[in-house]
C-alpha cells in the first residue's frame, strides 16, 4: 500500500503541460510512438494514475447490475412500489377532446404516401391505402390507450382517493367510462385491421381507393358513435385534478362540525386557505385545502362539509366526504358549535352529531371550539322542535357552555382567537410525533 501510495504521489509531481515532441520511434511509457508524434504528459499521468489508484483499492470497487429478474423480484417484496401515494390525480394525463383527437388522427393518416419504388399503379395504391388505414386506427387507438395507462385501477389507490371518486363521480362511474373507452379502442383497431387487410388484397386500383374510403368511414363511425366515452373521460380528469391533495407526512387539521358554524370563518383565521363564506347552510361543498405556517413549520388544513342528525345510509355526498376525511386520514379534529342559534341546526342535535363523531373517531387528538360567542345569551337557545324538560344533564350544561373543555371564540370581536392558534399549534405539534410514531412502527414491522 505505502509503494502504490509513494507511486501516485510522484506522480502528481510531474511535469505540467508542456508539449513533448518525440523525435524518433521510441517507447514513453510503454506507450509505442512513432515520430514526430506529439505527447502530452497529462494523458500519460491520468493513465498512470489510474492504474496505480486501482492496485491501491485491488479492484474492490466493482459495480454490481442487477438483471431484470431481481429487480422485478425486489419491486414485488416493496409494496409501497405497487401502492400510490397521495396525489395520484395530479399525474392524471391530459386527455383531449374526442373531435380533436379523430381530426388529428385523420389529418395524419391522409398525409401517409405509399412506398417509394412501386412502379405498378394497382400496388402502389394498395399500399397507400392500407398504410393510411393503419395510421388512422394507431392514432386513435395508441393514443387510447396511453389514457387508459395513465388512470390508475382504484386498488391501487389511497383509500380516501377511492372515497373521492365514488362520492365525487358517482358509484362505479370511473370504472365504467375506463371500460367504455378500452372497448372503443378495441373496436377502432378490429375495424382498422380488417379494412386495411381487405384494401390491401385489392385488385384494382379502384378497388383498393372504393375500400380505403369505405375503411375510413366506417372507423370514423364506430369511433364518433362512442367518442362520449372520451368526452366523460375528459370531464374525470379535470374533475379530479382540481381535487386538493393531503400530504400524508404532515399534520392535518380538519374542521368538523353542522353546516353554518363558522367552519369557514375559523380556516380563514388560521390558515392560508379562502373558502367562501355565506350565511347559509352547506356553503362548503368539497373539501377545501389550506396550510399553516407556525415557527417554519409547515401544517394542513381542511374545511368539510357540515353533518346533520341522520344516519350514514340518509347522508348526502357532501356529508360522506367529511367522514371520507376522518376514516383515512391522520388528522386532528377541531369540532366547531353554534349555540347562538344562527346555525339553523339545534343545540340538541349539534350535541347528538358531536356525540356521535366523538365515538367514532375518538381516537383523534380532538379540540372543541364554541364559534359566534358574541351572540350567546344568558339563557340557552331553545328551538320550537326541542323539549327542554326531557334534557340530561349533560345536554342541558350543552347548551349553555358546550362540551367541556371548550374554547369560546368570536371572529367579529376578535375573542380567543390568539388562544385558538396556540392550541392548534399544540395540537398540531402532537399529530406530528403521531405520524413519526406510526410510520417508525410500519417500517420495523
Amino acid at each position: 500500500m505505502n509503494g502504490a501510495c509513494g507511486t501516485v504521489f510522484q506522480l502528481c509531481q510531474s511535469p505540467p503541460i508542456k508539449l513533448l515532441i518525440i523525435r524518433s520511434f521510441n517507447v514513453f511509457n510503454g506507450v509505442h510512438v512513432s515520430k514526430s508524434s506529439r505527447i502530452y504528459p497529462n494523458q500519460c499521468f491520468c493513465r498512470s494514475i489510474q492504474t496505480e489508484t486501482y492496485n491501491v483499492v485491488r479492484g474492490s470497487y466493482i459495480p454490481k447490475t442487477e438483471t431484470k429478474n431481481q429487480n422485478e423480484a425486489k419491486e414485488k417484496d416493496d409494496p409501497s412500489k405497487s401502492l400510490e401515494n397521495m396525489g395520484a390525480f395530479q399525474k392524471l394525463p391530459m386527455v383531449m377532446p374526442s373531435i380533436d383527437i379523430l381530426h388529428s388522427a385523420l389529418k395524419t393518416a391522409k398525409r401517409v404516401s405509399p412506398t417509394k419504388g412501386i412502379a405498378n399503379i394497382a400496388k402502389r395504391e394498395r399500399n397507400r391505402g392500407a398504410k393510411q388505414l393503419d395510421t388512422l386506427m394507431k392514432e386513435l387507438a395508441v393514443r387510447l390507450r396511453t389514457y387508459l395507462e395513465g388512470f390508475p385501477k382504484k386498488e391501487y389507490l389511497h383509500p380516501y382517493e377511492c372515497s373521492l371518486i365514488e362520492l365525487t363521480l358517482g358509484d362505479g362511474k370511473y370504472e365504467e367510462v375506463l371500460r367504455k373507452v378500452d372497448t372503443l379502442r378495441k373496436k377502432v383497431v378490429s375495424l382498422g385491421k380488417e379494412h386495411a387487410s381487405l384494401c390491401a388484397k385489392s385488385l384494382t386500383k379502384r378497388d383498393a381507393e372504393e375500400s380505403l374510403s369505405e375503411g375510413m368511414k366506417k372507423v370514423e363511425e364506430a369511433y364518433i358513435h362512442q367518442a362520449k366515452a372520451v368526452d366523460d373521460l375528459l370531464h374525470i380528469a379535470k374533475t379530479l385534478r382540481a381535487m386538493p391533495v393531503v400530504d400524508l407526512d404532515k399534520p392535518t387539521l380538519c374542521l368538523v362540525g353542522a353546516p353554518n358554524v363558522g367552519k369557514s370563518s375559523l380556516v380563514r383565521i388560521l390558515s392560508t386557505g379562502k373558502p367562501e363564506i355565506c350565511n347559509y347552510p352547506f356553503t362548503t361543498r368539497g373539501i377545501l385545502m389550506g396550510h399553516i405556517v407556525l415557527n417554519y413549520q409547515h401544517f394542513q388544513v381542511t374545511d368539510t362539509p357540515g353533518l346533520l342528525r341522520r344516519s350514514d345510509d340518509d347522508r348526502n355526498n357532501l356529508e360522506k366526504l367529511t367522514l371520507a376525511v376522518l376514516s383515512h386520514l391522520p388528522t386532528a379534529v377541531l369540532f366547531v358549535h353554534d349555540l347562538s342559534g344562527e346555525c339553523g341546526t339545534s343545540p340538541s342535535d349539534q350535541f347528538a352529531i358531536y356525540k356521535e363523531m366523538k365515538e367514532r373517531y375518538g381516537n383523534h387528538l380532538w379540540l372543541n371550539v364554541v364559534s359566534k360567542c358574541d351572540l350567546l345569551k344568558e339563557s340557552p337557545v331553545t328551538f320550537s322542535t326541542e323539549n327542554c324538560d326531557h334534557d340530561d344533564i349533560e345536554l342541558h350544561k350543552y347548551r349553555r357552555f358546550g362540551p367541556d373543555g371548550a374554547l369560546l371564540v368570536s371572529v367579529k370581536d376578535d375573542i380567543g382567537l390568539s388562544e385558538l392558534k396556540e392550541r392548534v399549534h399544540e395540537m398540531l405539534v402532537s399529530q406530528m410525533t403521531r405520524i413519526k410514531e406510526q410510520k417508525t412502527a410500519t417500517e420495523e414491522t
